[in-house]
């Protein structure tokens, strides 16, 4: 029996025992042979295939794993971190004594014994401390990032149970709200039962309550009870999982898919149809050696169709990139720590380096349209130093010479140790005595804080300021002008809160006389006050505004017993209340704050951050529009908006403020802004260039948050307004530079933010800022940045990335994002390219082997092309590649224009990749079909290609193809290439030597677990025949030609800004990002002095014109220089309008020429 091609396992002969008797000893060996019994099986228990189930499946198999272990390693360290967190010991008071337990042991009502440096096992009500006064301190660090001491207070009525057998005794019941996710609310109220029938009630608000997380400091104990537990604790409710953000590169992905599963199908479908056509034939139903059964016959046409359209499927299911997602999470992943990475975005005054908190948003740093940034820390360093204070009219600094020089305007100032008259002390002292008791600070006089000596200067010890929260029982002591002691007892404290916008404390002085100081913004005050200097400090604070000073006015009033008992029983009823108690509080807030003799203002210097400025002027550059969102009184937030550039001296402010709308109807002044905008728009849009044209009037917007609410607010049907008021508003910022919108809730930033990314044009935000009162819009943000700043951690806890400066954003968005876009479309691009490239010929196979499903490729092939043989290049290509020289990408922010709006995952860019890899595959297919055209039969039945003497098949056919596919779609990847190193260099040349290496081994060694090997010697007999090396090298050139010509014209004749950049680089051999000013190589308008008959374009031509070809000149013009590169290479030599030097934007700096 001769030996069949491909199945060695089979052996020649077989013996027979009759009777299943062996021979006698010593006859012949005695081989034991297996066989099949005689059972028929015409049912098959699987689908049959086209390819193997181990084919179709195992690289499924690959991403389902890949993604199971990330995330079950990530899982894995998180149970680990739980099950720490759950055996930690904690302490509880049960029948008068301490008992240990576990902390997943702890319950609803159990109390609990906390000592010093000890967290919190969960939320807890503060009962009693080992202080008499009943206070404790506590650090929230790992909630809020606030360092800081905060005091917290016991209830009145049990911070006398102080021991654990005192606890025992307490016999109290909580009511309070639901748990709720709010980290500074919490509403309840405890009813304590002593020895009469009713019990005590005692309210019970944040100060009350102790935040899982939170470490006693400075505390020796404190007894707690329990009153959330697990997942219902505020830590556990805000850790939860928010909504999920996806950028736009990956709806993209999305939407390409679904158009290859419609290709998948089409392709099945015609297979399947034709396939019919083709056996419509009675002699082309099936070959006489595989003619089908009665029972296959006698099926529906329909089941059979069915079935066959299914297998067409399963072997074209490889078009579809099911690795592009492993190999996406893997390039975002990864790439998240060149982030982390980058030593010029390390803080060094605070030790931090940037966060990446998801990385599944790095490449939406690519396509930033809008940047929402608020002020106050994020712009500014938020580190207050006053400036002066307005007291009754007079303006006092504190100090009149700084270093030898007279400050401005000091010779008309009143100083602080020469008063105006005996009747102004009064005022002076009453305004003094308001800073100093309308706070919420306190002071610590001992030398340990923390465990650590502190504050021993000259053997004595100094205060601290460690807190923040006032004590019902605190007394103040002030030093007066005669140096003496001024005592004061602190009875209430109106806490401040964004929406009052001020706060008030209620003092009792030593003489037994009532005070309600309040300080708040001049908006909450001066319509309050009813007596004072109101003119004379309005006007002060107004000049402080406009010099970008934060001011803050400071009243009082004196109050009766009468009113102070009114008060009190006002206060206390609203604190009681179980339901709408913040409500009804605001009600008793706007009761009692009210009435008020006005005593002055403050002035404080908040300057402004490092390089924020010159971030916001390359934001702007790049084409990117930035807002800015601040509860700042407008002239405060102006000041800064002119100082950080984001509002030039030519900018033309257009005002859509309250007091605008007081004198003109909404309406009016909307449609008057709307007219102006659009005046000198034309046909051309301002986004083209943000204003940096010169044909444009600059203009920007300031709103406040009165006026944006009733913008935002629906229409009124029947309304005689009309029109829709937030499309008008829209219509006026899509035609500003720069927006400024001033007074404004954490909430209205939230809608800011939502109402830019629900227009029209859709475009991606990012919200940037650094306390929790920014947190709303920065996760209504496409990309929410937090600033690891002096408001805590909040905004950094809830952001995507954050960074330490605003300074970084400028590397974040125009260096990381640019290279991370570019990276990743590319990844995406060349994953279907490749694909298409890989299946298309199965699909044309098809076509000559009567649409049997007979797969072109080898199951080993099939199975490693995207896991092995073409994954590594590309997943380096996307995590190292640097198209242009990092430096180049800040000197110059208009290359991010090149990239926005998703530029490089259009369709036009998709379907020019899916015809390139179609076009590819019709070369491999053909090529190898032509080239091996003629064949013949020789003597032992294998065919041979007459025309190269080489032995041909189907598998060498297939091999042949599948060889130029591979190296051809990496080579491709190499042309793409612009940065190499060694890395690249490995990779990309090794994924080609292992394609070849494992080729030999796989058909060069007969493998024992193969039950058949019918790729055995097909690669080496291939690659020993002379014309399959010269069609190999020749299908590959001819495949990549239309792509590389492509290429060459577009640049020669139409180069982009990048590309010609690139041209430059690589001409000056990567030395042209020395070179500050990258103007020249930029193509922008013609401006007015610009235009023929202008004497310094003239001028300007002529240097060019006497510059030697390829030489990199300064030509110095005007205070300004332009390095631009002549001679053909870019072909800007020829015209004036691209070697002006009016288009440069560097400093003066003298004439050189490399």
């Amino acid at each position: 029996m001769a030996l069949c091609t491909g199945e060695e396992s089979w052996v020649d002969s077989r013996t027979v025992y009759i009777g299943h008797k062996e021979p006698p000893p010593g006859t012949e060996a005695y081989i034991p042979q297996r066989f099949p019994d005689n059972r028929v099986v015409s049912s098959k228990l699987i689908i049959d295939t086209p390819t193997s189930p181990m084919t179709s499946g195992l690289p499924l198999f690959f991403v389902i794993t890949v993604t199971a272990i990330k995330q079950g390693y990530e899982d894995w360290i998180r149970h680990k971190a739980d099950n720490a967190v759950n055996q930690c010991p904690v302490h509880i008071i049960q029948h008068g004594k301490v008992v240990r337990k576990q902390s997943r042991k702890l319950r609803v009502g159990d109390v609990v014994q906390v000592k010093e440096n000890e967290v919190f096992p969960c939320d807890l009500i503060l009962l009693s401390t080992s202080k008499e006064d009943g206070t404790c301190f506590v650090t929230t660090a790992s909630l809020d990032g606030e360092s800081s001491h905060k005091t917290y207070y016991a209830v009145q009525d049990t911070k006398a149970f102080s021991t654990a057998e005192e606890v025992d005794t307490l016999h109290a019941t909580i009511e309070c709200e639901q748990p709720q996710p709010d980290l500074y609310k919490f509403v309840g109220r405890i009813n304590i039962y002593l020895d009469r029938d009713e019990p005590i009630a005692r309210p019970l608000g944040s100060e009350n309550l102790l935040l899982r997380g939170a470490t006693l400091k400075n505390t020796e104990y404190i007894h707690a009870v329990a009153i959330y537990t697990g997942m219902e604790t505020k830590m556990a409710l805000n850790y939860q999982s928010k909504s999920q953000k996806r950028s736009a590169v990956e709806k993209s992905m999305n939407a390409y898919l679904i158009v290859y599963l419609c290709i998948l199908i089409s392709k099945a479908l015609i297979n399947t149809v034709l396939k019919y056509v083709w056996q419509a034939d009675a002699n082309r139903d099936e070959p006489w050696y595989n003619q089908k059964t009665e029972i296959e016959r006698q099926r529906h046409v329909i089941i059979r169709a069915f079935t066959d359209f299914l297998a067409f499927m399963v072997l074209f299911n490889y078009i579809i990139p099911v690795s592009m997602y492993v190999t996406v999470e893997m390039q975002k992943f990864l790439g998240s720590y060149f982030i982390l990475w980058d030593d010029d975005m390390f803080d060094e005054e605070i030790g931090e380096r940037p966060l990446v908190n998801t990385s599944d948003l790095n490449e939406e740093l690519g396509q930033v349209e809008y940047v929402f940034t608020d002020k106050t820390g994020t712009l500014t360093e938020n580190n207050m130093e006053l400036r002066e204070c307005c007291v009754n009219g007079h303006v006092y600094v504190p100090d009149a010479i700084c270093n030898g020089q007279v400050l401005p305007g000091a010779a008309g100032m009143d100083m602080i140790d020469s008063s105006p008259g005996v009747e102004g002390k009064e005022r002076e002292e009453l305004f003094f005595r308001a800073l100093c008791l309308c706070h919420t600070v306190q002071v610590k006089e001992e030398e340990t804080v923390d465990s650590i000596k502190r504050g021993i200067h000259q053997g004595k010890s100094t205060s601290f300021y460690i807190s923040s929260s006032p004590d019902e029982d605190s007394h103040m002591e002030i030093l007066n002008r005669e140096d003496e002691m001024e005592r004061f007892e602190l009875l209430e404290v109106l806490n401040f809160d964004s929406v009052r916008r001020r706060m008030s404390v209620v003092v009792r002085s030593s003489s037994g006389e009532f005070f309600l100081f309040c300080k708040g913004a001049d908006s909450s005050i001066f319509p309050r006050v009813v007596s004072g200097k109101v003119e004379q400090v309005r006007a002060r604070v107004e000049h402080n505004a406009v010099e970008g000073l934060r001011t803050l006015c400071v009243a009082y009033k004196k109050l009766s017993q009468e009113e102070y008992e009114e008060m009190c029983h006002l206060l206390n009823s609203a604190k009681l209340a179980l339901q709408d108690r913040d409500k009804k509080l605001a009600e008793a807030y706007d009761v009692i704050e009210k009435d008020f003799i006005l005593l002055g203002a403050t002035a404080v210097e908040d300057r402004l951050q490092d390089k924020a400025a010159d971030t916001i002027e390359s934001l702007h550059k790049a084409g990117i529009k930035v807002w800015v969102l601040t509860g700042d009184k407008m002239e405060t937030a102006a000041a800064t908006c002119y100082a950080s550039k984001l509002f030039h001296r030519n900018t033309q402010i257009l005002e859509l403020t309250t007091k605008r709308t007081e004198e003109q109807s909404l309406h009016d002044v909307l449609f008057d802004l709307s007219r102006t905008v659009l005046r000198q728009q034309g046909s051309m849009t301002r986004d083209t260039f943000s204003g940096l044209s010169g044909d444009f009037q600059d203009y920007g917007l300031i709103i406040d948050g009165a006026t944006l609410s009733a913008v935002l607010k629906p229409t009124q049907e029947g309304s005689s307004s009309g029109g829709n008021y937030k499309e008008i508003f829209l219509e006026i910022c899509r035609n500003c530079s720069a927006v400024l919108c001033c007074r404004m809730a954490p909430l209205q930033k939230a809608q800011i933010v939502k109402m830019i990314k629900a227009s029209k044009e859709h475009p991606i935000t990012l919200a940037i800022g650094d306390g929790a009162n920014d947190v709303s819009m920065i996760l209504e943000a496409h990309v929410g940045i937090g600033i690891m700043g002096k408001e805590g951690r909040q905004a950094a806890r809830n952001s995507d990335y954050a960074i330490t400066k605003f300074k970084h954003l400028k590397k974040m968005l125009l260096v990381h994002g640019h290279y991370y876009y570019i990276r990743i479309s590319e990844l995406v691009q060349y994953f279907f390219y490749k694909n298409v490239c890989f299946i298309f010929p199965q699909f044309l196979y098809q076509f000559f082997c009567g649409f049997s499903q007979q797969p072109l490729y080898d199951t080993a092939y099939l199975t490693l092309y995207n896991i092995s043989f073409t994954s590594l290049p590309i997943l380096l290509y996307s995590l190292m590649e640097q198209h242009i020289n990092m430096d180049i990408l800040k000197r110059d922010p208009s290359l991010y224009r090149d990239i926005a709006k998703n530029s490089l995952l259009t369709w036009p860019t998709f379907i020019y990749w899916t015809f390139l890899g179609v076009f590819d595959a019709v070369v491999f297919f053909f090529g190898a079909f032509f080239l091996f055209d003629n064949t013949t039969f020789t003597s032992n039945g294998q065919l041979m290609a007459t025309n190269t003497q080489m032995m041909f098949g189907n598998w060498t056919f297939g091999t042949l193809v599948f060889t130029v596919l591979v190296f051809t779609v990496t080579l491709k990847l190499a042309l793409d290439t612009h940065y190499w190193t060694w890395i690249n260099h490995f990779v990309i040349w090794g994924s080609l030597l292992f394609y070849v290496i494992f080729s030999l081994l796989w058909g060069g060694i007969i493998w024992p677990f193969l039950n058949y090997q019918r790729m055995y010697y097909v690669f080496m007999q291939m690659l020993s025949s002379g014309p399959a090396w010269l069609s190999i090298i020749l299908l590959v050139i001819v495949s990549l030609l239309p792509d590389v010509v492509k290429k060459v014209l577009c640049r020669a004749l139409w180069p982009t800004t990048t590309e010609k950049i690139q041209n430059a680089d690589k001409l000056y051999k990567g030395h042209l990002s020395e070179f500050t000013p990258l103007s020249s190589l930029h193509a922008p308008p013609l401006r007015k002095h610009d235009r023929p008959g202008n004497d310094s374009q003239i001028h300007t031509h002529r240097r060019s014109e006497s510059s030697p070809t390829k030489k990199l000149m300064c030509t110095y013009w005007g205070g300004k220089p332009d390095y631009c590169t002549f001679s053909s290479f870019l072909r800007l030599g020829d015209n004036p309008r691209f070697s002006g030097a009016a288009f440069a934007y560097g400093a003066p700096g003298p004439e050189t020429s490399v």
